[in-house]
């Protein structure tokens, strides 16, 4: 039975209906006796295996089909009508053609299965920033999962009400045919649809696909932002909490920066840290003129290799009861293990794919994306202000990469347009042969490559643009955290210690530290990076990591300008003004530079 008498609504629920044919129909009300029923039902046929409920209270297995372990960028497509406005960064192809070539894979699709009507809000249900989809299902793992990463049911329905303003979201694993598979947006009717696949980033709808894909073509017509980034509090001495927001590529650190556990020196003064979202941001413009910002998901959805009590342990606590664990190892006892979780490979356990698994062989028991998806409230870190409906003012954005020599361990931007140009030019170099050539410099604007739902020059038009609807924005900075000495060895020590960064950074939203000019930005003063503590770190290492080599950066002006050339007349001038200055910079006398 339908829990609402949305005209809207029902009407497309009866055409996805008569399309994928469900034996039958099951409308999500978030209750837990429902979920529990249909983790118990899932139970039964396999789909997903009960844990050890002792040592893990509420938590479940499940295991992706072997074929389906990732994000498939090269099968997710936006669908607008003119191809120009999707880019040279997406795949595109024609709205009607498209939705022919679906029609033919969904038809009967769910025939024998049960259809799953999971409504659902990013967001604070009834918030100024919440928004509302739906996303129909034959999967109980999908729902179950939904369950955890958004705020599910009734509530969401009532907010609703009568109106056509909702995302639509049709998924089916289907056959699970890698040759069929899709993820295909079409934001011109708010539209997504997923087809043979049941991994988490193609088949939870909300995540990239609603929350970064159709919500970015929102933002750009509605003056918001919809991001790839961690929000997080920073509370001093004093008890005065801001907050930063902060953009990275893979492997860069997002994660545990979003996690971060001050360093011993810093808590014995009162230092503490506040997770609001370890993923994505919503910004929006707030009546004191700043960006205020919200975490539009309920959980995490976070990868298991390498988080450990050592490198991550909030995120480690939060996989402690209510998760979901995807395509790790299973052990005899009904708990999970992965590489990096410790040092102790389990025996009689068995691997990803379900197999009998030997550590001895040296083959990989957890798949290296394998996944935990666990309730955001689990984390021992989480703010405060996590359901606070008008979310948390924004100081800083920060932006990250990995790059070995070039950029500076922080830079601050000139203005804003210039900090949208260095968000713009974000890179990382590979670090291992099997990605390809190492030291390859891979740029992901904004960490928005194969998230941003629209052509991406229009997209750093729009960043540019926001500037003139905030009296007070936010500084914009970058951030390197992986320069190398000689031997390769990392220079920074990372992890809790960035929060000495972040200190720098917040003394520069507040004007009590002063910088120093450099042709590529604002750079720290050495001393008023605090090393308080920090072995082996003098105020010279400082100097090395802020360090701007002439060479390397008209090498990178060079790239950033090649990176450029795809984007045509669509290119912001004030883009490819900031990287001509910078390149004109580094010839100054004044800064002396070899």
């Amino acid at each position: 039975m339908a829990l609402t008498a949305n005209p809207h609504v029902l009407a497309w629920i009866e055409r996805c209906v008569a399309l994928c044919k469900p034996d039958k129909v099951v409308w999500i009300d978030g209750s837990r006796a429902q979920l529990d029923g249909l983790r118990d039902e899932a139970y039964g046929t396999g789909e997903l295996i009960e844990l050890n409920q002792e040592k893990l209270p509420g938590c479940f297995y499940h295991r992706s089909a072997v074929n389906d372990v990732a994000r498939v960028e090269g099968r997710t497509f936006i669908c607008c009508e003119k191809q120009e406005d999707a880019g040279p960064t997406n795949n595109w192809m024609a709205p009607d053609e498209m939705k022919a070539k679906l029609r033919d894979i969904y038809d009967g699709c769910m025939a024998g299965r049960t259809m799953y009507v999971v409504p659902y809000s990013m967001g604070i249900v009834g918030s100024p920033f919440a928004k509302y989809g739906f996303e129909l299902t034959d999967s109980i793992y999908v729902t179950l999962s939904m369950a955890i990463m958004t705020r599910v049911g009734q509530s969401v329905l009532d907010a609703l009400g009568d109106s056509p303003d909702f995302i639509k979201g049709l998924h089916s694993k289907a056959e699970l045919d890698a040759d069929k598979r899709y993820i295909v947006h079409f934001p011109q009717e708010n539209y997504i649809m997923s087809v043979n696949s049941g991994y988490g980033g193609n088949a939870l709808l909300g995540k990239k696909c609603f929350a970064l894909r159709i919500a970015s073509c929102l933002a750009r017509d509605e003056g918001w932002l919809a991001e790839h980034m961690l929000i997080l509090g920073i509370q001093n001495p004093e008890g005065e909490i801001h907050y930063v927001c902060a953009a990275f590529p893979s492997a860069c650190g997002k994660t545990n920066l979003a996690m971060l556990i001050p360093p011993e020196v810093y808590r014995e003064k009162g230092w503490k840290c506040w997770t609001v979202g370890d993923d994505i941001a919503w910004l929006r413009p707030g009546p004191d003129g700043r960006l205020w910002a919200v975490n539009p998901e309920n959980g995490f959805f976070g990868v298991a290799p390498g988080t450990s009590a050592k490198s991550n342990p909030n995120a480690l606590a939060s996989t402690m009861k209510d998760t979901i664990f995807t395509n790790v190892v299973l052990k005899d006892d009904g708990t999970v293990w992965w590489e990096g979780l410790d040092k102790n490979p389990p025996t009689n356990a068995l691997n990803w794919k379900g197999e009998p698994w030997d550590p001895s062989d040296g083959s990989k028991g957890a798949h290296p994306n394998s996944r935990f998806t666990a309730p955001a409230k689990n984390c021992p870190s989480i703010s405060p202000e996590f359901d606070n409906p008008q979310g948390v003012p924004i100081s800083a954005i920060i932006f990250g990469g990995r790059r070995a020599r070039t950029a500076p361990l922080v830079t601050e931007s000139f203005h804003w347009s210039h900090g949208v140009a260095m968000g713009s030019s974000m890179a990382s170099e590979k670090t291992a042969a099997a990605e390809g050539k190492v030291g390859e410099v891979r740029r992901d604007p904004m960490a928005m490559l194969p998230f941003c739902g629209y052509h991406m020059a229009d997209y750093w038009q729009h960043w540019l643009d926001m500037e003139g609807l905030l009296l007070n924005p936010p500084k914009i900075f970058t951030v390197n955290w992986f320069r190398t000495d000689e031997n390769g060895g990392f220079i920074w020590p990372g992890f809790g210690d960035n929060l000495r960064v972040l200190e720098w950074i917040l003394n520069r939203c507040e004007g009590k530290v002063g910088r120093v000019e450099s042709p590529i930005g604002w750079l720290p003063n050495p001393e008023d990076i605090d090393i308080t503590g920090l072995e082996g770190v003098t105020v010279d290492t400082i100097r090395e990591l802020l360090y701007v080599d002439k060479e390397l950066w008209h090498e990178e002006a060079a790239g950033i300008r090649e990176y450029y050339e795809q984007f045509g007349d669509k290119l912001p001038l004030p883009m490819l003004e900031s990287v001509k200055y910078m390149d004109a910079r580094l010839e100054y006398p004044k800064f002396n530079l070899k």
